[in-house]
């Protein structure tokens, strides 16, 4: 378990499914990242229960420290230790706990997971350009823009650009020196 001051990570549990159904079901939420799939809740049970076997990613719930409530999700994938890079993605679930430092501070446990435990020197993610709030807010932990995939999203009857973005381990040296 990672602790930080709002919110801890954990290994995800059968009891946060219904949290991660739930934000399956919210068209802000998988609008946000380009999710045209509905998935059952069986699905995303039997999703969880095959990537709990993958030794390629590390996924974690992440909860509330206040009241120990499943908030969002988030997990470090595609792990390729050989050249010591990974991907990154995260959500939190409800609208409720956006603006409020949770995705933020969850994202630092993961940078310090990322490159302490595993040791990476890469933490790669991709964001669509309308999703202007996960921009800042990757920037905001210190990921940088590396490039962009003009129009590869269309929805709403408009496109959007995927912008590539990714933290470095020296990056995360320095940040964390002041």
């Amino acid at each position: 378990m990672k602790k930080g001051t709002l919110v801890y990570l954990r290994a995800i549990k059968d009891e946060d499914m219904e949290s991660m159904y739930r934000s399956c079901q919210d068209e802000e939420l998988l609008y946000m990242t380009g999710t045209r799939t509905s998935f059952t809740f069986d699905q995303i049970r039997e999703s969880y229960k095959r990537f709990s076997q993958d030794p390629s990613r590390r996924d974690f719930a992440i909860c509330s420290l206040d009241s120990g409530e499943t908030i969002g999700d988030l997990a470090i994938l595609d792990i390729d230790l050989h050249n010591k890079k990974a991907g990154f993605r995260i959500a939190l679930h409800s609208k409720d706990t956006w603006n409020k430092g949770y995705g933020t501070e969850a994202t630092q446990l993961a940078l310090a997971f990322a490159f302490e435990e595993l040791q990476l020197n890469r933490l790669e993610l991709e964001v669509y350009s309308h999703n202007i709030r996960g921009i800042k807010a990757y920037e905001k932990a210190g990921f940088k823009k590396e490039g962009t995939l003009r129009q590869s999203l269309y929805w709403n009857h408009r496109y959007s650009d995927e912008i590539l973005m990714a933290m470095l381990r020296k990056d995360y040296d320095n940040r964390k020196q002041f």
